[in-house]
């Protein structure tokens, strides 16, 4: 594994091969020889989002940079990868330098929204591109939407929506939050507390907490327990799903018939609290690694990369994201597709995505990338046949009713 400095972890894959690059300035190229694209992984590889984000969002670029260089000989792509260590100002910091100093073209992944929400400022102030398939807060392709920055896998919205809707469908009809004191958490309470509310239920309250400074969760917990709630709605990610899930077992809330919603729950949560703990919970996912062959393929090379932990919709989004980029600055032209990040994007609107992780799907002109969704729910222990086997599917939602209407976010761009 490359080393995990806050800002010296960087290692490069140019053409498919492995080239560690510490160099503050982006390298000379032989005259005559077209120039590499660069693209930055700014995620978390320290933190709470570590095991959902971090060197496997680096990993799954550069078995895209692998799979596309295969096929276009003289072709050159170059990963970098730097810890953020949830924090805005190095996070902002590092994107502005890979844009001005180091050649970078696109900066992928980016596992929080307040710093997403800087680097697609920056991207248009830069003429860059920024791929989010870390963030999740649905106002990046709503409000907050721009011509440099694209939304992928997944967002607060679509999770929230066949969350919500599904439990208060089941009898769920009383919620109460537990929720990160963040822009992510926000958008995620504030989502799936609309879909309860569309669907005939009510919210009774949340309980805020520091992020990511918080580890103990008895407090909201507590209240959670008073509100008499039938769901107890987890507006968080990572770590702290998993610390949620484990205290409020704890506390006894399961057993006195409480159900446990985290719409932004990701496998390798569920790996860490353990089908005991998590068995029953509602999970929406835009990926499962078990969903068909193309998903097991891309496990079996993943896994063995990625301390044998399975790939999850923000790792395959790595994936696909970045090998719609490369499709995109082919077509393009490399040259150009540096000049102009704005054309870049563009071009990766008219084009349909399609991978063997997501299949057939498109990019909107408000920036989000679509394609179906699925309601999951977790296994109980006597059911798994083998590692790592989870998930029960319980519905699809088609790709038309997995995101929000492009009429319904805010977006500027979006007219009609």
């Amino acid at each position: 594994m490359a080393p995990t400095g806050p800002l010296a972890s960087r290692r490069a894959l140019l053409g498919g091969a492995a080239a560690a690059s510490l160099a503050p300035l982006a390298p000379r190229r032989a005259r005559g020889q077209t120039p590499a694209i660069r693209i930055g992984v700014l995620t978390d590889l320290s933190g709470p989002y570590s095991d959902n984000t971090g060197m496997g969002s680096v990993i799954a670029a550069r078995l895209a940079v692998e799979d596309f260089v295969k096929g276009h000989p003289g072709f050159r792509a170059e990963i970098i990868h730097l810890d953020f260590q949830n924090r805005a100002e190095v996070g902002l910091n590092a994107a502005r330098s890979w844009y001005d100093r180091e050649d970078v073209d696109v900066v992928l992944d980016v596992p929080n929204s307040a710093i997403a929400f800087a680097v697609a400022n920056l991207a248009r102030e830069k003429n860059k591109v920024a791929i989010f398939t870390g963030a999740a807060s649905s106002d990046l392709t709503g409000k907050n939407c721009g011509p440099n920055h694209l939304h992928w896998v997944y967002d607060t919205w679509s999770q929230a929506y066949a969350t919500a809707t599904a439990l208060v469908q089941e009898g769920g009809d009383t919620w109460y939050f537990i929720t990160a004191d963040y822009a992510f958490g926000h958008a995620v309470e504030r989502d799936t507390g609309n879909f309860v509310k569309a669907a005939g239920g009510r919210v009774l309250g949340s309980g805020r907490y520091p992020f990511p400074q918080t580890t103990d969760f008895s407090a909201q917990i507590v209240q959670a327990q008073a509100s008499r709630a039938k769901v107890l709605g987890l507006a968080n990610g990572g770590n702290d799903i998993a610390n949620c899930v484990k205290q409020a077992a704890e506390f006894g809330l399961v057993k006195s018939g409480v159900r446990i919603a985290a719409p932004l729950i990701l496998i390798n949560d569920v790996h860490s609290i353990g089908l005991a703990s998590a068995q029953g919970l509602i999970a929406a996912d835009t990926f499962y690694w078990d969903q068909d062959d193309g998903t097991r393929a891309f496990t079996k090379r993943f896994q063995p990369q990625f301390r044998n932990l399975a790939p999850n919709h923000i790792h395959a989004g790595g994936y696909s994201a970045t090998l719609h980029y490369l499709k995109a600055a082919h077509s393009l032209g490399v040259v150009q597709a540096k000049a102009d990040g704005a054309a870049t994007i563009r071009r990766m609107k008219e084009m349909p995505t399609e991978d063997p992780l997501f299949g057939r799907g498109a990019v909107r002109a408000d920036g989000r990338v679509i394609h179906p969704s699925y309601l999951y729910q977790v296994k109980a222990p006597s059911e798994m046949r083998y590692p790592w086997d989870y998930y029960r599917r319980l519905r699809t939602v088609p790709a038309e009713q997995a995101f929000r209407p492009i009429n319904e976010g805010g977006c500027g761009m979006v007219t009609g």
